[in-house]
């Protein structure tokens, strides 16, 4: 049974885009049954260049990504999610929907790469580490026997990750 892990950014424009971009790379190299969305409380409507960029130098096919609202995933006919993680502080602040099954509940927490100074290449240089060390995160999370771990288990193993 597929596991799906929705990521949190308030736009979803870079952070949530990038985990969601590496979490589905990774796994499809993995074999892994996990599947990744991302979402914003209030999105942008566009996705941060410099995150596909990214993305794109590291093998991910990021054709059809969008900016889109974490109402998207609330109601009957979506995908249920297991895990929830967000990735930006104020997105962690925020009061987040009820999402049906109560998924597991994490805060991986990074710099807003697009507050990076030096232009064009320096943007570019903290996307890509930003890209790394979400994919770092990304690993260990599909390297977990997600499947034999109940709640309590899971979110530990998930809290011990964001310390990584």
């Amino acid at each position: 049974m597929t596991t799906n892990v929705l990521i949190l950014c308030t736009h979803n424009s870079a952070r949530s885009v990038l985990s969601e971009g590496m979490l589905n790379h990774l796994a499809k190299q993995l074999d892994r049954d996990v599947r990744a969305y991302s979402a914003g409380s209030a999105p942008s409507g566009r996705i941060n260049p410099f995150a596909l960029e990214a993305l794109s130098r590291a093998g991910v096919d990021v054709d059809g990504y969008r900016s889109k609202s974490w109402d998207e995933f609330v109601g009957d006919d979506v995908p249920k999610m297991d895990i929830v993680i967000t990735v930006c502080d104020s997105a962690a602040a925020e009061q987040c929907p009820y999402w049906p099954g109560s998924p597991v509940k994490v805060h991986w927490g990074y710099a807003d790469p697009s507050n990076a100074q030096g232009g064009d290449e320096g943007k570019r240089l903290a996307f890509e580490l930003t890209r790394q060390a979400i994919g770092y995160r990304m690993l260990q999370l599909l390297l977990l026997p997600i499947e034999e771990l109940s709640h309590a288990d899971l979110q530990e193993a998930l809290q011990r990750i964001s310390q990584s």
